[in-house]
């Protein structure tokens, strides 16, 4: 690795001992694929900016010097960046697009176009480990190829092999751990299957996950209590795992929800990341403050907990998250259908007798927002509020809920509006705080429907109205937390920084015009000001128009050793089992 890797300093700090090796090393070079010359150089450190040259060759960044450096060297393309901001490619530490790299549109046209380069998933779910034991007859091809021993490494070859715009890594989904071991049942984790998690985990981090990822509002991740949560995550201590979360509680007990998972890292010794922080419900406002003042406590005490965020002062998940957990399951449609069962439900919902978190109660249905609805009878709905429908239907929120759900058949995606606007300004000024969509990237042409407009906006609403307008941070902060700061979090290599050796992930965006379209009423509009993204030395995205190509791979985290996962599997005799063979319990 380059002196800018070893090191992993401001470019500035770095040329005094690396341009002389790179000027020598430079006059002997064949020419570059790509000169990007006379560009304001964001290098992703938070260090300050410079004006300067960036040379590509292959893959990775060849050289970085100030302007004129290279002035006069040949290259198949040639860019004249004046007057335009030339960064790391945004790393979207927490994305939702683990269905497209699967199964659908892998250009991932939303992110690319906000010069998104890596994406990060498994929040609650990932479609890999397969327990063996669990996968019966399923004819799905990919459920048995995912329930060897090494799964989790067949899962992301296969999101490799299939071909992305982008790079793509992930934690291992706590849903999905917590369903190795435990199948559909609810109650808490037996022994056994406590030692099955730590298995799957571990051979997961062998493969190359960065970690658990929980998402504890939703079922099965709710039946989760916070001592198998720990036993489970100290599986992962020696791996430099990270228990990442979406809290119990981002309402009401969101300071709960918080000191659940400061005590998970410390008892299991692991490091601990935030998903999308926020106080959520306008009574939880007033919390915002003391949940940053709780973080920064643990990190005082030598806990490593971070956070991160999107900037928006809306939520979106399933309609489903305003029903209780002992509805949720394979039953939730039948139980809806049942009058007797409905009214147990009900009552649930109107006086709670546990903890859970009712996102409706906490929106008010005034302000929740459904998102789309695919039943004929039902479409006319689409977009409209929660407490429109129930007036239009002559019921109240908790039966037009009921019917949406029952009908759809589905989670019925929703848009919360939950949070305070200086609570997002405060977020997004710590210093530990980085950026995450927490959404897909579809294709604005084929979509249908409403989608949260983080999935086209995140990263240039933050450059735009944040940085540019409200001058909330300054550019570089903005630029480090998208960039270098996930990289450092997740511990994936050579990505994150401009800097010679590194990949070339790189975009390049006019700092006067770089902005978010996207809206809740007309979400399916992409970004501007984002010129040219490149990742691993491609050109993807140029001047508004996906280039066709898909170079994006696999990324791995710290953890990473070829082979190993199944090694492990066959010394517990884990993974050598024929799908749907019965092993006994």
């Amino acid at each position: 690795m380059s002196c800018f890797g070893r090191q992993r300093l401001s470019l500035l700090l770095a040329l005094v001992t690396c341009v002389a090796g790179g000027a020598r090393a430079q006059e002997a070079a064949a020419p570059y694929d790509v000169l990007i010359l006379n560009g304001r150089i964001v290098d992703g450190s938070g260090g300050p900016s410079f004006y300067g040259d960036l040379a590509i060759r292959g893959d990775r960044i060849a050289i970085v010097g100030p302007s004129g450096f290279l002035v006069g060297r040949e290259a198949k393309d040639t860019v004249d960046a004046t007057g335009l901001v030339v960064a790391p490619g945004f790393i979207d530490i927490l994305g939702q697009s683990g269905w497209y790299f699967l199964y659908g549109d892998t250009r991932l046209i939303a992110k690319v176009s906000q010069g998104v380069t890596t994406e990060i998933i498994g929040e609650g779910t990932t479609y890999a480990p397969r327990n063996p034991r669990f996968i019966g007859a399923r004819p799905d091809s990919l459920a048995r190829r995912f329930a060897r021993s090494d799964g989790f490494g067949q899962f992301l070859e296969a999101m490799e092999k299939r071909g992305s715009s982008v790079n793509v890594g992930a934690f291992v989904g706590g849903h999905t751990l917590r369903q190795y071991g435990m199948n559909t049942r609810t109650g808490p984790a037996t022994p056994e299957a406590v030692r099955e998690m730590q298995g799957a985990l571990v051979r997961a981090m062998r493969d190359g996950a960065f970690g658990i990822g929980t998402a504890l509002i939703y079922a099965p991740g709710t039946f989760a209590g916070p001592d198998e949560l720990i036993e489970v995550s100290k599986a992962m201590a020696e791996l430099d795992g990270i228990y990442a979360t979406h809290l119990r509680s981002e309402g009401d007990g969101l300071l709960d929800g918080l000191d659940e998972a400061i005590r998970i890292g410390r008892e299991a010794g692991v490091r601990v990341e935030i998903w999308h922080l926020k106080a959520a419900g306008r009574l939880n406002w007033n919390k915002g403050a003391e949940s940053l003042a709780r973080i920064e406590d643990a990190r005082a005490t030598g806990l490593d907990i971070e956070a991160n965020m999107y900037p928006y002062v809306a939520a979106a998940t399933g309609l489903t998250s305003c029903l209780p957990p002992s509805a949720q399951g394979a039953q939730l449609y039948t139980r809806l259908a049942d009058s007797a069962q409905r009214r147990v439900i009900r009552r649930e919902i109107e006086r709670p007798t546990g903890f859970w978190e009712n996102l409706c109660a906490l929106a008010t249905p005034e302000n929740v927002l459904i998102s789309r609805l695919s039943t004929p009878a039902l479409r006319k709905y689409s977009g409209q509020r929660l407490s429109q429908i129930a007036d239009d239907m002559g019921v109240d929120w908790i039966e037009a809920a009921f019917r949406l759900i029952r009908t759809e058949r589905n989670r019925v995606e929703t848009i919360y509006f939950l949070m305070d606007e200086s609570n997002v300004v405060e977020n997004m000024r710590r210093p530990w705080m980085k950026f995450g969509s927490d959404a897909g990237g579809p294709n604005p042409r084929a979509a249908s429907g409403l989608v949260h407009p983080r999935s086209y906006g995140t990263f240039t609403r933050v450059l735009g109205p944040y940085v540019r307008e409200q001058q909330v941070i300054p550019l570089e902060d903005a630029v480090r937390k998208m960039t270098w700061a996930n990289a450092r979090r997740l511990g994936i290599q050579e990505r994150g920084l401009l800097a010679p050796g590194f990949f070339a992930d790189v975009v390049v965006f006019d700092p006067a015009t770089v902005g978010d379209r996207a809206t809740f009423e007309r979400p399916h509009q992409v970004s501007v000001g984002v010129l040219r993204t490149y990742v691993n030395g491609t050109l993807v995205w140029q001047n508004g128009q996906h280039t066709g190509a898909k170079p994006g791979r696999a990324v791995r985290g710290p953890a990473y050793a070829p082979g190993a996962s199944t090694a492990l599997g066959a010394a517990a005799g884990v993974g050598n089992v024929t799908p749907g063979q019965s092993v006994g319990r």
